[in-house]
């Protein structure tokens, strides 16, 4: 009988698998359904933010080519218009008033339809629709009339019209946004609603009652959710438009109440066709911006609980 000795190196035959594509015919596909977004990124996106970085060391009138002139715009903007230190307190009074209230508001609704057994799909409807209808001129108009002199909330109250009142007018504009709280409110419905049940009935078996079991497991719990919301919120604040458009019938007034930042940039840019001043104001909005959200973030490591960290 014949033995064969097999090499200890050798490998048994096996079927040849199947050829790897090279990684560019693999990553064309992607790139065909990328290009749409690809394409809008660049021609609608980067392509008008690197046009208007060029604008702002220019003076462009909208008429005559743009001619060079070097920081001038954001030197007179820092140091010889008054009206842009008020449209920037302006602002900032408005993000400190709209944002807490809408985000508390939202809260508050949030809860009342996380307990409620009947109705819910309804309630939440209902309450997300000023989200989809506030940001419409005609509701700001709307807005305007019902806080006019003689309108809705000066016959209710005899308080006389906010709108033509200097300390009342950004009051009404921010009540505008805080009205439009659908948005956050599904947010934090859907939160409240990932929030284990355990964790309400062992602490109602230590004895803590409703409002300790709202700070100690709710808020906790929910605050993800809350920085999410929080982010969001204050960008779109710093970019209101529309109400204050609308409720200082576009010139900010009565007395520069309403002048908000975005307000005055139209006002610069469309206006008096100052482009180069105003594409100088956007850059400004866009770096604070960037700036207000990366304070939020680095702060939210404070107090912003992650279930998967264990800790805060």
């Amino acid at each position: 009988m014949t033995t064969t000795t097999i090499p200890a190196n050798a490998r048994p035959a096996t079927a040849a698998g199947p050829k790897r594509r090279p990684r560019r015919e693999r990553q064309g596909p992607a790139w065909v359904f990328l290009s749409p977004w690809v394409l809008g990124a660049i021609v609608l996106t980067l392509l008008p933010m690197a046009v208007s970085l060029y604008l702002s060391f220019t003076d462009y009138d909208l008429f005559n080519p743009p001619r060079w002139v070097g920081l001038r715009n954001y030197v007179q903007m820092f140091t010889e218009d008054p009206r842009y230190w008020r449209s920037v307190t302006t602002t900032l009074t408005y993000v400190v008033i709209a944002v807490p209230l809408q985000l508390g508001l939202a809260l508050v609704v949030a809860l009342a339809l996380k307990s409620m057994k009947r109705g819910k799909a309804f309630y939440r409807s209902a309450f997300y629709a000023p989200s989809l209808l506030g940001a419409s001129m005609s509701i700001a108009l709307v807005w305007r009339a019902i806080f006019n002199d003689g309108g809705t909330v000066d016959n209710l109250f005899g308080t006389g019209g906010w709108v033509n009142r200097p300390g009342w007018a950004l009051l009404a504009v921010a009540l505008l946004t805080v009205w439009q709280f659908g948005a956050p409110m599904v947010i934090f419905l859907a939160g409240l609603q990932q929030i284990p049940p355990e964790l309400y009935e062992a602490a109602a078996v230590d004895g803590a009652g409703k409002w300790r079991q709202f700070l100690s497991v709710t808020v906790p719990m929910l605050s993800p959710v809350l920085f999410f919301n929080l982010v969001l919120q204050t960008i779109q604040a710093f970019q209101v438009f529309t109400p204050a458009f609308a409720i200082g019938a576009g010139q900010g007034g009565p007395a520069d109440s309403t002048l908000v930042y975005t307000l005055y940039l139209y006002d610069r840019g469309f206006v008096a066709s100052h482009m180069g001043y105003a594409s100088a104001m956007a850059w400004v909005l866009l770096i604070v911006i960037g700036a207000v959200t990366a304070v939020l973030f680095r702060t939210s490591r404070s107090w912003v609980f992650y279930a998967s960290e264990g800790d805060r």
